[in-house]
This record gives C-alpha cells, structure tokens and sequence, in this order.
C-alpha cells in the first residue's frame, strides 16, 4: 500500500496543473475583454429653468361659480320647461285608471286574446286578472299601452331625468309563463 501512493500523489499533482492553465487562459481573456469594453453612458441633460407665470384670470368669472351654474340651470329649464309641460299637461287633465294605482313590477301578463278584432292582454294584479287595450294606462308613471302582443305589452311612460325634465321611455310587461 505504501509503494502506491507516491504514484497517487504524482497522478494528483499532474492534474492539478493541467487545470490551473485552463483557468489561466480564461482568466487573461476576461481581463484583456474588460479592459477593452468602455461602458457608455450618456450624462443627464441639464434641468430645465422653471420661469414662473403670472395668473391673469382672478377676475375672471370662475366656470364653478354659483351664479354661472344658477344662470345656466335657469336657461336651460326654462327651454326644456315648455317642452317638459307639453308632455304631462295631458296626463295631468285626465281621470287615472284603476291599474294606475299599482308599480308595473307589481303586474303580471298572463295571456292574451282577441276580443272583436282587437288584441287584448290578461294581466293579474293582486290575484284580480284585467283586460286591457292599447290606449289604455298602467303603472305609475303614466304609462299607456301602445302595443298588446301575443307575449307582450309595451308601454310608452313619461318619467323624470337627472334633471327634473320629463321624457318618454318604452317599457314592456312580458308574459309570464306558470312554473310548476
């Protein structure tokens, strides 16, 4: 055993400086590489001069002000205003129809027929069943029937907008199938 590990030794002692000169190699490329790259790096401009402005508009009437948005309001109702009023005076001088009293979602078509030529819905309303006809009202929002349909009815309603002016919408009461 003795006699074997001087031959261990010089085997180890060989490759131990073969792989010192692969190393060596590389590490002399890496320094020749970094020598040779220059970084480039362009230098921050240089800031701009701030010049300060003078505010001219203090007496200027600011856009937010409340007698600008009071006059604005004010000009705008009064051309809406006629048109508004055009829409709910006939409402207002007619006597109500007794399914006026109840919100549409309270309502139910339940069918349809003809009646003498003229279409005619079923709707139910707290367990009482209705006929009506085009011309006729429901719901609360001035809502009369211009269309009856074999599965629905459409409504034309005047309602109020964000702004307080009354338009026309189109609503509709869908046929309501039993489910069992």
């Amino acid at each position: 055993m003795m006699h074997k590990l001087p031959i261990v030794l010089a085997a180890c002692s060989v490759l131990a400086a073969c792989s010192f000169g692969e190393h060596e190699e590389l590490q002399e490329w890496m320094r020749q590489e970094r020598a040779a790259t220059k970084p480039q790096v362009q230098p921050i401009p240089e800031p701009k001069q701030f010049t300060p402005q003078a505010y001219t508009q203090e007496t200027a009437v600011s856009p937010f002000s409340a007698q600008k948005l009071t006059a604005a309001l004010k000009r705008d109702s009064q051309q809406a205003g006629t048109a508004s009023a055009a829409l709910l005076a006939p409402e207002m001088n007619r006597r109500k129809e007794p399914l006026e009293a109840f919100p549409l979602d309270a309502m139910a078509m339940v069918g349809s027929l003809m009646k003498q030529g003229q279409p005619v819905a079923l709707v139910k309303v707290d367990n009482l069943l209705y006929q009506v006809k085009p011309g006729n009202y429901l719901g609360q929002n001035y809502g009369r029937i211009t269309k009856v349909g074999e599965t629905e009815v459409v409504l034309r309603e005047l309602v109020q907008d964000a702004a307080g002016e009354w338009i026309e919408r189109t609503a509709t009461l869908q046929l309501q199938e039993k489910s069992k």
